[in-house]
């Protein structure tokens, strides 16, 4: 069995560890495995890259292209997997499977974005934690001054309890995760992980997704609801978690926006603009809602948006997605589909 990896840059500048990680697992499994990395501004289709088409028996390009006379250069090729920055759209994936299909060659494809729901997913199990708790403003605050440490009782009904060890801001949906009403837009590979986190910490979960199916919702341990108007009425945490599509673009609507409840956590994390960014703004800026958020509507935020440094806003720069683990897993979901070994005629 012969195996090539082929790479370059634009794919790496994406994906920067899942290359080499491929590599490193064929590598283990045994056969002679080519690794090419395509420099910035080569545009040389991949049968111009592989010192022996001949004998490529399997092939992994990482937005490399692989035309027709690519094709008629490797005649022992049987497998093969082709991304671009992102998996192939279903449209071009369709077309290029049906191109190798022609020649006997089975195309092996992302089929979800799961690779990276665990990275993303606890990214916003982690922002819901430090927005409840006032993690990023406290540590911020005492590089500068000892206020936060001034737990000085001011008793109760004045504007600003304080006490030992306090310091939750009850404006806003604050404290523990425990017995919170989390309200999902989604039950996919985020945000039924996220679901499942809430649930197990004990809050009050329930998730909206037309799309998914029953064991979805009870995988997570989520009740199910079916009316997007009604999830967001009683939210003490919201969190649109479904990607952006022409479908979803805009789906959380300005009504659904002012029908959150004063106080109420917004969490963001897939994509901002599948929300009425306007009108979070104007709540959030109104002191109406808390922000926790790694995605924006501009990015990267301007230096000068007020959604910067607010006591009830959490800002991340859009970095959830991509940790070693998700690189691993962008390649391993991929190599799970091809043949093993021994059945592809074992190692020589």
């Amino acid at each position: 069995m012969h195996s090539v990896i082929l790479t370059n840059y634009n794919f790496d500048s994406t994906w920067p560890l899942a290359a080499d990680h491929a590599h490193a697992v064929w590598r283990a499994q045994g056969g002679t495995v080519e690794f090419i990395r395509q420099a910035e501004g080569d545009a040389r289709p991949a049968g111009e890259l592989i010192a022996h088409p001949g004998k490529v028996t399997r092939l992994i390009s990482f937005d490399v292209a692989l035309t027709d006379t690519c094709l008629d250069a490797m005649p022992a090729l049987r497998e093969v997997a082709a991304t671009g920055n992102y998996p192939l759209g279903k449209e071009n994936a369709d077309a290029l499977a049906a191109r190798l299909a022609s020649r006997g060659i089975r195309l092996v494809r992302h089929t979800s974005e799961g690779y990276w729901g665990q990275s993303v997913s606890e990214f916003g199990l982690a922002l819901t934690l430090a927005a409840l708790r006032r993690i990023p403003q406290t540590h911020h605050s005492i590089l500068a001054s000892h206020d936060e440490w001034d737990y000085h009782y001011r008793g109760a009904g004045t504007q600003a309890v304080r006490g030992a060890q306090f310091g939750d801001d009850d404006r806003f949906t604050s404290g523990t995760l425990e017995g919170k009403r989390v309200r999902v837009v989604g039950a996919g590979n985020i945000a039924s992980r996220y679901a499942s986190f809430a649930h197990f910490m004990g809050a009050d979960v329930a998730a909206w997704d037309p799309f998914a199916t029953e064991p979805c919702f009870h995988r997570a341990g989520v009740r199910r609801e079916h009316f997007l108007d009604r999830l967001v009425q009683d939210a003490e945490i919201f969190a649109p978690m479904v990607p952006l599509t022409p479908g979803t673009r805009g789906l959380v609507t300005a009504a659904h926006i002012d029908a959150l409840p004063t106080g109420a956590l917004v969490v963001l994390v897939t994509r901002a603009c599948v929300v009425d960014m306007p009108a979070l703004r104007r709540r959030v800026l109104a002191d109406e809602l808390a922000l926790a958020a790694d995605v924006f509507d501009i990015e990267p935020v301007p230096l000068d948006d007020p959604l910067l440094g607010r006591p009830n806003v959490v800002h991340t720069p859009h970095n959830a997605g991509r940790t070693r683990q998700s690189n691993h897993r962008f390649a391993e979901v991929l190599l799970d589909q091809f043949a093993p070994v021994a059945e592809a005629g074992g190692a020589r």
